[in-house]
């Protein structure tokens, strides 16, 4: 699910009723067109504000214009919306202040259910906080989405920051939660889910809290099972999910009949990019039905490819256990003559995980992912390397994704376009196919070497283990921070960490584009250091790709050595500058 597009319209207007709290001067959008219109306008007005003085709408000389107009979010009503949402989609919330600071703030209940009541938060009386100096975040604190930034620069993306809030809208024997898990498994999902429910129960008091059993579907068509702190105590100790899971089921009438019938009004969503998008759709029709009924995701992906946060958890437990299947296959590839191992590693469309666990290993000598196009005949390409490095060393590791060469694959296998119940696309086998064909290849009559290959699958051993310690701290953060923006009122969002600060980001923005390895950056420069592969580009897919985001500066490490043969030298760490917002 895209950002709604409607035309651009705004309109400015004070609070009617109460003044604001905010002691700031904000102006108040509802558009979703930031990007298009605003953003670019603003870098612009940055450098060359007199340029620009003619413009319809100069945002700065507007702000200051207004600055005796302010507007705090969480006082917001449902009558003093600039812009009237089309039906079934909401608005982004927009806040622009001073120097090119936007805030991308997520819904709240008081957006479309008026004079609603607040309470003390019971974090205050609670012991085990007694000793935090601040209970509370400050309610106009918020985090930039980028760091990395120049003294001209403006001052960009930010979101409203995670954390507990002074007043809450729930009392704490009036919440009535429930938790799903939806997609596939992932290390840490009984860790969220024994968070959320512990965290609900010795910081708010809450006693009614449900398990959703088997995904969206178990709205509808399964049992609910009750939760409690004793229940839930253990379950961080073992993989899966305690609740089951399914892919698909999604059905937002249903679901969303359920949760007003049994008097849901914390829902608890965990999954993906595409359950994400599901829970944005039953945000949608909650808040059409007027509901008071908080719906909060926690982003799971074992792929580490969900946009904006910095990582997703169960990401570092699968990168840990990708070393055994590594360290295996280099006792099997060094112990023989021309031994080779071939490890494939989760990573449908991003790469992260096969990086990562390449540059921790240190005993890979080629990674191939998704986001880097590879071939294997002719100068430069895999085959040559594979000859070279046997060579030198009479052995060889070969880690590759599973989303990686799928065209490759489909140029030499008839395959159909099919998609399982969640909208992923099934991938064909990379590993078995690359192992037949490096065997073919030394079998043939120009090579006839023997050489002893050995494939490692460990895809479904990875995703079923239980968290790290890592992760399990990781997952205790990201499950308070969606209990704190439940019970403060705020809904229809995901909860992650965002340079290091979590952060309460709208559903959109995880949803419409995924996180994925960049490979004109220093870090896959690194690993092509590492492993002394070469990178498989010409300079004709750099200009067909990702060398359209770079500017001249950037891509002057891609020396071209013969773009016929298809070979890019490898690019050093020195040699190459980072275009990935807070790379270091």
């Amino acid at each position: 699910m895209g950002r709604p597009k409607p035309p651009l319209l705004f309109k400015l207007q004070t609070p009617e009723g109460r003044r604001s709290r905010s002691s700031s001067s904000r102006l108040f959008f509802s558009s979703s067109s930031i990007k298009d219109v605003f953003f670019p306008k603003i870098c612009a007005e940055s450098k060359q504000s007199q340029k620009n003085s003619n413009h319809i709408f100069d945002l700065r000389s507007s702000l200051s214009s207004v600055k005796a107009i302010t507007r705090n979010i969480g006082e917001l009503r449902s009558s003093d919306k600039g812009v009237m949402a089309p039906e079934g989609k909401s608005e982004p919330k927009l806040v622009f202040g001073e120097a090119g600071y936007v805030l991308e703030d997520v819904p709240h209940f008081v957006d479309y259910i008026p004079s609603l009541p607040t309470y003390p938060n019971p974090l205050q009386d609670n012991p085990a906080y007694s000793v935090v100096k601040q209970y509370f975040v400050n309610e106009g604190d918020t985090v930039a989405q980028k760091i990395v930034v120049h003294k001209s620069s403006p001052r960009g993306t930010h979101f409203r920051r995670a954390g507990p809030r002074q007043r809450v809208y729930f009392e704490s024997d009036e919440v009535h939660a429930c938790i799903v898990t939806c997609g596939g498994l992932c290390p840490g999902l009984n860790t969220v889910i024994r968070e959320i429910v512990c965290g609900l129960s010795h910081m708010y008091g809450v006693t009614k809290i449900l398990g959703i059993e088997g995904g969206y579907k178990g709205f509808y068509a399964r049992n609910t099972v009750p939760l409690t702190p004793k229940s839930v105590n253990d379950v961080h100790k073992r993989g899966g999910t305690i609740l089951g899971t399914s892919r698909g089921g999604h059905n937002t009438s249903k679901i969303v009949d359920s949760i007003q019938d049994r008097g849901i009004n914390q829902v608890y969503i965990i999954g993906g990019d595409g359950t994400q998008k599901g829970a944005s759709v039953i945000f949608e029709e909650i808040r059409r039905r007027g509901l008071k009924v908080a719906v909060v995701g926690i982003p799971k992906t074992i792929d580490n490819d969900i946009a904006v946060i910095d990582k997703s958890f169960g990401f570092d437990t699968a990168v840990e256990e990708a070393q055994r299947a590594i360290n295996a296959a280099h006792v099997e590839a060094e112990s023989i003559e021309n031994g080779i191992g071939v490890v494939k590693l989760m990573g449908r469309y991003s790469g992260f995980i096969a990086m990562h666990a390449t540059l921790a290993s240190r005993d890979v000598d080629c990674c191939l992912i998704p986001e880097s196009p590879f071939y294997l005949e002719g100068k430069g390409g895999l085959f040559d390397f594979v000859d070279k490095r046997l060579k030198e060393n009479g052995h060889m590791v070969l880690v590759v994704a599973e989303g990686a060469g799928q065209e490759n694959i489909a140029e030499s296998m008839r395959s159909m376009d099919l998609e399982d119940a969640s909208g992923n696309k099934l991938l064909l086998d990379v590993g078995l196919w690359l192992s037949q064909k490096i065997k073919d290849h030394f079998s043939s009559k120009k090579k006839k070497t023997t050489i002893n290959l050995k494939y490692i699958d460990p895809t479904y051993m990875i995703r079923a283990v239980p968290s790290n310690a890592s992760d399990n701290v990781y997952c205790t953060l990201l499950a308070h921070s969606a209990i704190h923006g439940a019970m403060a009122g705020y809904t229809g969002f995901t909860v992650g960490p965002v340079n290091g600060r979590h952060a309460y980001i709208p559903f959109y923005r995880v949803t419409e584009t995924q996180n994925k390895v960049v490979i004109t950056d220093r870090m896959w420069a690194r690993l092509l250091s590492s492993t002394n592969q070469p990178s498989f580009l010409c300079q004709n897919d750099l200009d067909g790709g990702a060398k359209n985001d770079l500017t001249p500066s950037e891509s002057e490490y891609l020396e071209e050595e013969n773009c016929n043969g298809h070979y890019v030298q490898s690019a050093s760490d020195d040699g190459v500058k980072s275009i990935q917002d807070g790379e270091n």
